[in-house]
């Protein structure tokens, strides 16, 4: 194997999203409506919200204004397009000498609100969101890089709510039950 695990596994990301995506153009919208167990809403709106969270995860870990943009409304095949455009940004980050501790410092451009990560963690955390939209409606999986952010997270506010709130009480009904 030419490539490191990393960007195969980058390259495995954008490859597979981009399927599940292809998958979709076919469907109908009333069918792209249409919320499956598991996932984040409607189809549409999860595969919006897993190419929004891997483009803004680019921005963050890179800095580059490119990836800086707004995809929660966007058609599935712009959708696409982005999700294209995402693989040759992972393939330089990754091709960078990365220092999985080195800390990355989030800033909600909304809010204010900023929140601190590994590089590291960043990184699995994008994997393991992108397989979320292929493996949540086939088998749920307990523990996700999510629910042990608890540990790695450091946040400004830690009472914050809004979206991590969801994801610290999904979380703790995902612990509770195993």
């Amino acid at each position: 194997m030419s490539s490191s695990l990393l960007e195969a596994a980058f390259a495995h990301h954008v490859w597979a999203t981009l399927r599940v995506i292809d998958a979709c153009l076919a469907r109908s919208a009333e069918e792209l409506e249409t919320s499956v167990l598991g996932t984040r809403g409607p189809m549409l709106d999860t595969l919006r919200h897993v190419v929004a969270g891997d483009t803004l995860d680019l921005y963050i870990l890179t800095g580059d204004r490119a990836f800086d943009i707004d995809v929660g409304h966007v058609s599935l095949a712009e959708a696409r397009v982005v999700m294209e455009r995402n693989g040759p940004g992972w393939a330089e980050l990754i091709s960078r000498s990365l220092d999985p501790d080195a800390i990355v410092r989030e800033v909600d451009a909304t809010d204010g609100y900023e929140r601190w990560a590994p590089v590291g963690f960043r990184l699995a955390a994008a994997l393991d969101h992108g397989a979320i939209i292929a493996v949540r409606s086939a088998q749920p999986s307990r523990r996700s890089v999510w629910s042990r952010r608890r540990s790695m997270f450091t946040t400004s506010d830690q009472t914050r709510v809004g979206s991590w709130r969801s994801v610290r009480t999904r979380s703790a009904c995902r612990d509770k039950a195993a």
